[in-house]
């Protein structure tokens, strides 16, 4: 798709009605809703230009095709050390990371930052799952006493979840359940013989309390304007030639560029926001570029801050002046507190008789899920808020270990057959916003570019870890009340930022004294500045989040066009 790609330095022509910083899931929302409002926008990527269909050169290649069947070089290895900790080092995306050597970070505790520094972002790597919040979510802090009350609750939301699920295409089924409330659903995917055999036998043998569902994913199951349906690949975070799953580059940035309104710029590292102390507002952002190291500004009436949320959190904090010494956004002490992430890496899984007779077809991009029970309805545990699970069943396939078998015709035979049947579930379990768990600019340390870094100094604590114990007892309990077989159990520990939904560091509250932003996600203390991507969230809830970043944006996006035209920003 053809860009704009801008630069310079006189005034009149870096003069925008709205910038967006950022080009992720959020950044992508933000300019299709203000461009589509009518105001000009430039959208500021730090990272390389990423063509829909022309970058996505592994998409169509079979596994022999890659140069290293898959492997990860050393040289790879060595650029991005903290993504080789994980499963996300495989060779068709890896370099769709940041290259840590040249944009490090400084860890006090643990903590792996998955970072996708081109256009689009983790948009064209998320996991999909899409999942509504509701008012057990929005109300659970004021109800704990715990942190601040959210200064939303779900009938504020509830539009604008109608208004993003419709035009992205989210896929599911209707359960009506009042903690996971349905949306606007293409048709779901189906569960295959097992999971539908032991979710009806889990419904049962806990009395309708508990529900695994197949997962609400952001995969198209028919196609939509501009989109062909999802053709069970599962090969989405290579990038998708179909568009068949929701990402800037195939849903949000076409839009946004066919009003005309578009500017985007990649390689801009917005450096700080401009601040007119006279106005009380900002008047734009500075950029580096991250090719030429030359500086540059760019001003406009409103800007939207979504560079996820560590990394708004950063261009917060670097934009200090002489009234806040701490960044925009800094008066109530508590920019760049409250980290959160969803803790996981523990579950179990088991083997299933009984549908030898029985296989699938294709790779579906979506698994199942385990609705949180812990908590709710009367149900009391020895910690507060609780937990989901996702997995799958699948049969083992060829490359299965047959030790009796290692060598001729009955080895042959042996390995044309599907193997046994599995199931697993892993916990994704709530994090509570601890004002400790913080990030700073570690002023003494400096990337590529000569800038700040962030230091990481969060973990999961108590409440935390008595829920991880109860994840995996309730794990193994369910699958075996179905009848699964050689249930195991596993626990490997989690780092903040093992689960990619970093949360929190510019929370929306109702009081400036104990929050960063208001109710529609401005910055008290600057209410032209919008963030409204990770950083804004005042709790985690147990579900993947990005829906609720899409909500959360394109309501502040719509709010900023109807103050901008009333005169009042």
């Amino acid at each position: 798709m053809p860009l704009n790609n801008v630069s310079g330095s006189a005034k009149a022509g870096n003069t925008y009605d709205a910038i967006v910083v950022g080009s992720g899931i959020s950044g992508g929302w933000a300019a299709k809703e203000l461009t589509g409002r009518g105001l000009k926008t430039i959208m500021l990527e730090r990272g390389r230009n990423f063509e829909h269909i022309k970058d996505y050169k592994t998409a169509a290649k079979d596994p022999w095709d890659f140069e290293h069947r898959g492997s990860v070089t050393q040289e790879q290895r060595k650029a991005r050390p903290v993504i080789s900790r994980n499963w996300g080092a495989q060779e068709p995306i890896m370099d769709y990371w940041v290259n840590e050597q040249e944009a490090p970070y400084h860890e006090v505790k643990p903590f792996n930052w998955w970072r996708s520094y081109q256009l689009g972002g983790r948009s064209i790597l998320w996991g999909r799952q899409s999942y509504r919040w509701s008012d057990f979510d929005f109300e659970a802090n004021a109800k704990d006493g715990w942190a601040i009350d959210w200064p939303i609750r779900y009938k504020d939301l509830a539009p604008w979840y109608d208004h993003v699920e419709k035009f992205a295409g989210i896929s599911g089924s209707l359960e009506g359940l009042p903690h996971l409330p349905d949306g606007h659903f293409l048709p779901p995917m189906d569960m295959n013989w097992v999971e539908k055999d032991v979710a009806a036998r889990i419904k049962k043998n806990y009395n309708n309390t508990r529900h695994m569902i197949i997962g609400r994913v952001a995969n198209l199951t028919a196609a939509i304007p501009g989109r062909t349906q999802c053709q069970f690949r599962n090969r989405c975070w290579e990038g998708c030639p179909f568009g068949g799953y929701f990402s800037t580059q195939s849903s949000t940035l076409p839009a946004a560029l066919a009003t005309g309104n578009l500017t985007v710029r990649p390689y801009s590292i917005v450096t700080r926001i401009l601040y007119d102390k006279d106005t009380q507002k900002a008047k734009g952002v500075e950029v580096l570029d991250a090719e030429t190291n030359k500086t540059y500004e760019y001003y406009a009436k409103v800007v939207f801050v979504n560079a996820s949320a560590l990394n708004s959190a950063w261009v917060l904090m670097n934009s200090a002046t002489d009234i806040w010494p701490g960044g925009l956004g800094s008066s109530s002490g508590e920019l760049g507190h409250n980290i959160m992430d969803h803790h996981y890496n523990l579950g179990a899984s088991g083997t299933v008789e009984g549908f030898e007779d029985k296989y699938y077809y294709g790779r579906r991009a979506n698994g199942i899920y385990v609705v949180r029970f812990a908590n709710l309805f009367g149900d009391k545990r020895d910690y507060l808020r609780g937990f989901g699970y996702q997995g799958a069943a699948s049969r083992t396939g060829w490359s299965r270990e047959i030790a009796e078998m290692n060598i001729g015709a009955q080895y042959k035979d042996a390995i044309t057959e599907p193997g046994d049947w599995q199931i697993g579930i892993n916990g994704f379990g709530e994090l509570l916003p601890y004002h400790d768990n913080k990030i700073t600019l570690d002023k003494t340390r400096k990337d590529k570019w000569g800038l700040p870094i962030l230091s990481m100094d969060a973990v999961i604590r108590e409440n935390e870890m008595k829920m991880r114990v109860d994840i995996v007892k309730e794990a193994k309990a369910m699958l075996e009340s179905a009848g699964v077989k050689n249930v195991q159990t596993h626990d490997r520990g989690h780092n903040i930022g093992d689960g990619i939904h970093e949360m929190g560091t510019a929370r929306m509250g109702r009081d400036p004294k104990t929050s960063v932003l208001n109710e529609h996600n401005q910055v008290w203390d600057a209410k032209n500045v919008f963030v409204t991507d990770g950083a804004a969230m005042t709790s985690s809830a147990c579900q993947n989040p990005s829906l609720t970043y899409m909500a959360l944006t394109a309501r502040a996006a719509n709010f900023a066009a109807d103050e901008l035209k009333k005169g009042n920003i």
